[in-house]
């Protein structure tokens, strides 16, 4: 399918890694990243995800079939890049605890509306992690349209300062990110 039926800001995180790393930590085809695909008509449309995390208020349309939906909603009244909140970063740890949750059935596909604030902070967090540098997180996150850097900035600011004390530094995060490729199977 062509691009221009792909939702906004609609990529691979691993293959974007690619640009600035001799190695990315993610195979491609494994977290993918994007914008609302209510018009998208079958999953091989979003990269054939087994998952798809939905960070919106609202649920997802469940029209593609195969595919399990996980919603974990950050309130709309939180400021999703002030990772020094307590509310964004409850928030935070339940969305990473799904991607480390074992048996998720992958390639993940991570949403908002449109692809980049949740969703940008939430795949800041993932990225830092599994220790990829603070540059090429931000690097990755201003490939979406309308990227904010001091915005993102901001929240690695928070997301480093929290991350030491969470049990989401562990493992099983890092395992389930960058183990196998994009096949559909849990871990």
């Amino acid at each position: 399918m062509s691009a221009t039926f792909r939702p906004v800001n609609h990529r691979d995180v691993g293959e974007a890694l690619g640009l600035w790393l001799d190695v990315s930590p993610i195979p491609a085809g494994r977290l993918l990243r994007g914008g609302r695909f209510d018009a998208m008509t079958a999953a091989g449309d979003l990269g054939s995800p087994g998952t798809i995390l939905n960070l919106r208020r609202g649920p997802d349309p469940a029209h593609l079939t195969g595919v399990a939906y996980v919603h974990v909603a950050a309130d709309d009244d939180i400021e999703n890049y002030d990772t020094r909140q307590r509310r964004v970063r409850s928030w935070l740890g339940r969305a990473l605890s799904v991607l480390a949750t074992p048996g998720l059935a992958w390639p993940v596909y991570v949403h908002c509306t449109s692809g980049r604030d949740r969703t940008g902070v939430v795949i800041a967090a993932a990225l830092l992690a599994i220790d990829v540098p603070r540059q090429v997180v931000a690097e990755e996150y201003m490939l979406s349209d309308g990227a904010d850097p001091a915005a993102i900035e901001r929240a690695i600011d928070g997301i480093l300062e929290w991350l030491p004390s969470t049990g989401i530094h562990g493992t099983r995060l890092r395992a389930a990110l960058t183990s196998g490729g994009g096949s559909r199977h849990g871990l």
